[in-house]
């Protein structure tokens, strides 16, 4: 989407740019100029680097150096032999020599299909067997399977393509799963996904007539069924003490259910348990100690928390999940392996799991007889994007990267190198200022404003950009995830850019006091848009009482109440100060990031000081963006000033939601509902013309957005609340007066 739709999509001209006219007959009023800066000062004093954190006990280290493939997904021992197989997504399995000094890879089958899942038959020495899960076609009845090959010569270590037996095979969809599986009973396990793309559509978690949302256990040695039989002739048998079979409406094959995304599931070696790594999607991730007949929820529930409590549940209760990460901590969990090397020996019998999105890699022990958690905690924080976890036959545990395809383990952090530098823990300390007290800059930080700001309890802020040296912005070249409807292309920031926005409170008549300075950090990793080329760090400065400083908050975030002194009195105010992880949930990869810096945002007046030009002018004439812009900026779009009682009702709301809302409330965005609030769709493409998904707070016969009627509307009821049920519902606890009035107005002048 380009921004010629942002102009048609908010219904903007070049006649909407409203510019400030300095009045004749001011001699203090700004100067109105084509640029607001004349020339780029280079920032070269950023002392922003690294982490705060303690270091990990753990980091992860290339277990094979030398090897590297393209998209890889799967890594699988070769039974009986010290050996490896590895899976590429487009279908190339290369195998080699477990013995790092010994490994060279080599072709052991090309599928030529999207692949999930790789697994070897316990008795491969024997019988030759490898069992590729793989995708032949989107949203087809049939488009996911699990086939068989045959490697003839073992010592060759090569299958010929045309040995494929399709074993299995199930409709493909959003979610697909893969993992496969040999259990300690020789049996073959299955995870399947959802196979939707948000929500559970298809509402298959609950339904045991459909193998989708699934882990299925099927028995290969077997073959079920004769030509011209009863039933029909399948290249696997159902296990006869399977949960289901005989049960009325059910599919034999399934195992457990109510699965959203097991992507990888692993069998203890020692114990037989059958753990999983659950994606989830609005706000957890969970690990399952799945059972036999297990219902884990999905999608009546995410984890042990309410989804869609509305729907029909299936026949036997619903488990808790084992731990649960809140999408803080982990996004996109890739489940691992009870660790049962030597290598490692404090970490015998931990389940070790990790997550593609953070590179995070944590472990748990579980008392069985006890049905607790013992131990719990994170081991290494990495750029990687661990897609898969694999054990060798001495219990050695190993991660796979995806971009890299690089095979790594854990192993000690060294001590830190004694001298090296040290992540800032005063604002003074970063190189982001000239001179903190006086709020002045470093050379090289670029002052900017937004059309529509976030709500912050009534704060004020200011706000930089500093980016280092003299590297560019790439103009409009983020667009994954898509499709997205609305969705319009983000700014790509360099490595080392960092935002800097300082909160000021007025805690009485004329008299701001600074709260604290917020840092949004971009580290440029390996890999491409979809699979994650960028992480983002958010850190917090409490500015002291003195307003000389500002301290690093501890990374869990703080509360501090504060006496705000207004006309009518006074009143306390509790100010949030954010956790690390909190400015993750809003800075997400499908809102691009940054919510402020972006051309809609962006393209407006700002006062340099004396001189009031547009940003995007300004930026473009000093050479920041890496290419010129595709038109003058009055024909890109822009979102309105929602605090503009000049500007139209319609486009101040939309603003008002697009800006505070819709990074939640788009497609992917994790919001826990069904409706979108991009200023780029129309109101009639919102979907908010529907009931309220989490309860209807008492109101009549609700729906997301009632024209004409606020009181049903559950949009402008959930701005009004405080505690329970407010939105947004984090980061404010004080109601926005004045957008909840221009929310009320925007639905009552609604037809």
């Amino acid at each position: 989407m380009r921004p010629a739709y942002w102009a048609a999509a908010l219904g903007l001209t070049a006649a909407a740019a409203v510019f400030f006219s300095p009045s004749s007959a001011d001699p203090a009023a700004p100067e109105r100029k084509p640029f607001g800066l004349e020339k780029r000062e280079l920032w070269t004093t950023s002392k922003v680097k690294g982490s705060p954190e303690p270091p990990a006990p753990f980091q992860m280290v290339k277990s094979y150096p030398k090897l590297k493939f393209d998209e890889a997904l799967e890594l699988a021992p070769v039974p009986g032999r010290k050996a490896w197989v590895i899976a590429e997504r487009a279908g190339k399995l290369h195998w080699f020599d477990a013995d790092p000094a010994k490994a060279e890879p080599k072709l052991l089958l090309d599928v030529k299909q999207t692949v999930y899942g790789v697994v070897l038959h316990p008795k491969f020495a024997e019988n030759g067997y490898v069992y590729v899960s793989v995708m032949t076609a989107p949203d087809k009845p049939e488009g996911t399977r699990v086939s068989r090959y045959t490697v003839t010569d073992r010592a060759a270590m090569t299958a010929d393509p045309k040995s494929e037996t399709v074993v299995f095979t199930w409709p493909s969809g959003g979610h697909n799963g893969g993992c496969l599986r040999f259990g300690p009973d020789g049996m073959l396990y299955i995870s399947t996904g959802d196979g939707s793309g948000i929500a559970d559509s298809l509402e298959t978690g609950q339904n045991l007539g459909t193998v989708l949302g699934k882990i299925l256990r099927i028995d290969v040695d077997k073959e079920d069924g004769e030509p011209g039989g009863v039933s029909p002739r399948r290249n696997y048998s159902i296990p006869k003490d399977n949960p289901f079979v005989g049960t009325s409406g059910a599919r034999g094959e399934v195992w457990a259910y109510g699965i959203r995304q097991a992507w990888r599931v692993s069998f203890d070696a020692a114990t037989g348990d059958l753990w999983a790594g659950e994606v989830g999607q609005d706000l957890w991730e969970m690990v399952y100690r799945v059972q036999k007949g297990g219902n884990y929820g999905w999608s009546v529930q995410e984890g042990a928390h309410p989804f869609r409590p509305e729907r029909k549940k299936g026949p036997t209760p619903i488990l808790k999940p084992v731990v649960e990460h809140n999408h803080a901590e982990f996004r996109s969990i890739t489940g691992g392996f009870v660790y049962h090397g030597t290598k490692r020996p404090e970490l015998k019998g931990a389940y070790l799991y990790g997550d593609y999105d953070t590179g995070k890699v944590w472990m748990l022990r579980y008392d069985a007889k006890a049905d607790r958690v013992t131990e719990h905690r994170e081991l290494c924080d990495t750029t990687l994007r661990i897609v898969a976890f694999a054990q060798d036959a001495a219990g050695e545990v190993y991660a796979l990267n995806f971009i890299d395809g690089g095979i790594y383990e854990l192993a000690p952090t060294p001590p830190a190198a004694k001298g090296g530098p040290e992540f800032p823990r005063k604002l003074s300390e970063t190189g982001l200022f000239a001179d903190v007290a006086a709020h002045t800059p470093a050379r090289g930080l670029i002052p900017y404003s937004v059309n529509a700001e976030l709500w912050s309890d009534g704060a004020s802020k200011e706000r930089f950009i500093a980016v280092p040296g003299e590297a560019k912005i790439e103009f409009e070249t983020v667009t994954y995830p898509q499709p997205a409807p609305g969705s319009v292309p983000g700014w790509r920031f360099p490595d080392g850019t960092v935002f800097v926005k300082t909160f000021s409170l007025e805690t009485e008549p004329g008299k701001k006091r600074r709260l604290e300075t917020r840092l949004l950090v971009v580290e440029r990793v390996a890999g491409t848009e979809e699979y994650g080329d960028q992480v983002w760090s958010g850190y917090t400065y409490v500015w002291n009482d003195e307003q000389t400083d500002a301290v690093l908050a501890d990374a869990k975030g703080v509360d501090r109440e504060f006496t705000v002194k207004t006309a009518a009195g006074e009143r306390k105010q509790t100010w949030h100060f954010p956790s690390r992880a909190e400015c993750t949930m809003c800075h997400t990869v499908t809102a691009k990031y940054t919510l402020g810096v972006n051309t809609a945002q962006m393209n407006r007046d700002h006062d340099y000081g004396g001189v009031v030009a547009n940003q995007l002018a300004t930026l473009e004439h000093i050479g920041l963006f890496d290419k010129k812009l595709p038109k003058p900026p009055a024909e890109l779009g822009k979102l309105a000033d929602p605090r503009d009682p000049k500007a139209d009702l319609d486009a101040r709301a939309r603003a008002y939601l697009h800006a505070n809302c819709s990074h939640c409330h788009r497609k992917w965005g994790g919001g826990n509902a069904e409706f979108q609030l991009l200023s780029t769709l129309a109101v009639k493409d919102l979907g908010v013309d529907a009931k309220p998904g989490q309860g209807t707070f008492d109101l009549k016969d609700p729906r997301i957005l009632v024209p004409g009627d606020p009181a049903r509307s559950m949009l402008y009821h959930r701005m009004t609340r405080v505690g329970l049920g407010r939105m947004p519902h984090i980061a404010s606890n004080v109601v926005d007066e004045p957008a909840v009035t221009l929310i009320r107005d925007w639905i009552k002048a609604m037809k």
